[in-house]
């Protein structure tokens, strides 16, 4: 009878395990900052070149609205005028959520922007949002 020797089998290093689970954790950061799924906008509905974002009707005069899924914050300074900034703080990149009183708010630092050219009211931001261009069509409002 031949006796074999039985070896475990070796389990693999530290350093090895580490490096896998690492790899594993970048894996799943980059596919969560990957393209996010829009199919709860209306992004299938096109007019003048770009998606349709909303209806005239739905921005309040002196106010606005936030579209977050195209990270757009559309305004209405006057009556009939309407504008588009990017809703990323300039600050430190947080998404604004409120406009109140003719002001973009940001949650993050409280910085405020004017509804009107996106300029600073309130730091800490120091740079303007961004003008995202926009298009009206009858009382459809698009992102250019």
């Amino acid at each position: 009878m031949a006796s074999e020797s039985i070896h475990p089998a070796s389990a693999p290093s530290r350093r090895v395990v580490v490096a896998a689970v690492g790899a594993a954790g970048l894996a799943l950061t980059l596919n969560a900052c990957g393209s996010e799924d829009d199919s709860s906008s209306s992004s299938s509905d096109t007019a003048a070149g770009g998606s349709v974002l909303a209806k005239t009707s739905d921005i309040p005069e002196g106010g606005g609205k936030i579209f977050k899924d195209s990270g757009v914050v559309v305004t209405q300074p006057t009556t009939g005028e309407f504008k588009a900034f990017s809703s990323k703080c300039t600050h430190q990149g947080c998404a604004v959520t409120g406009i109140t009183n003719g002001v973009i708010t940001c949650p993050c630092h409280k910085s405020e922007f004017s509804v009107t050219d996106g300029s600073v009211k309130k730091g800490p931001a120091t740079q303007p949002l961004p003008e995202e261009k926009i298009t009206v069509s009858g009382d459809s409002i698009s992102l250019a």
